[in-house]
């Protein structure tokens, strides 16, 4: 996909009917399946914010970043994840969590970026956040700058994410699961599971329409 042909979607995109549940849950994990509105309520989730952010690429074709984490002792060590992360007390809101946090994390200054709409809430049961996401873009490629909570930058093709052929299933153990086989994609040769991929799959679904 060309990058206008994207921004030619942006007017629909602002207004087209969420996929929901409906849709993350055709890449949720078992273990996030368990868990119903009552249940997540009941579990008083910490807030948190998340950016998927689109820009060209030196062809001009759309492509989207993703960050794989930096190693370090907690439960999403090494994931591959969106920019984002949680609540701060100065934020006013959750857009500007995650465009604070992307900020914090890749180096892309806010203002660069036009945030086109929230997306349906994931909740993440080893580390009770629910987390928001938020599709932005910006006209051309950012220059990246990582913080030591990012080991590296992944700059992934639209067109790859809405080919089937990047749907796969993979066996993981973790430090909360073990020998799980769980729903993912396979991008640029990184496996993208859990709420990552649930956000993925109701953004692959807005752009097909």
């Amino acid at each position: 996909m060309k990058f206008h042909q994207f921004k030619n979607k942006i007017e629909a995109l602002k207004t087209l009917e969420l996929g929901g549940l409906e849709a993350q849950f055709k890449l949720a994990p078992e273990l996030r399946l368990r868990y119903d509105a009552d249940k997540i309520k009941a579990s008083n989730p910490k807030k948190a914010a998340v950016l998927a952010l689109f820009y060209p690429n030196h062809k001009n074709d759309t492509t989207f970043l993703l960050t794989e984490r930096a190693t370090y002792k907690g439960t999403h060590s090494a994931q591959i994840s969106f920019p984002g992360g949680k609540v701060n007390k100065t934020d006013k809101n959750l857009q500007e969590t995650a465009l604070r946090e992307a900020f914090e994390e890749v180096g892309i200054v806010p203002k660069s970026i036009e945030v086109v709409r929230e997306l349906t809430d994931v909740f993440i049961p080893p580390s009770n956040f629910l987390a928001t996401p938020f599709i932005g873009y910006i006209d051309q490629r950012p220059r990246f700058n990582t913080n030591y909570e990012v080991e590296k930058t992944i700059e992934v093709l639209v067109e790859d994410l809405l080919n089937e052929a990047s749907l796969s299933t993979v066996n993981l153990s973790t430090s909360y699961m073990k020998n799980i086989n769980v729903p993912c994609f396979k991008l640029n040769d990184y496996i993208v599971w859990g709420a990552t991929a649930m956000m993925l799959s109701e953004i692959k679904e807005l752009l097909k329409c």
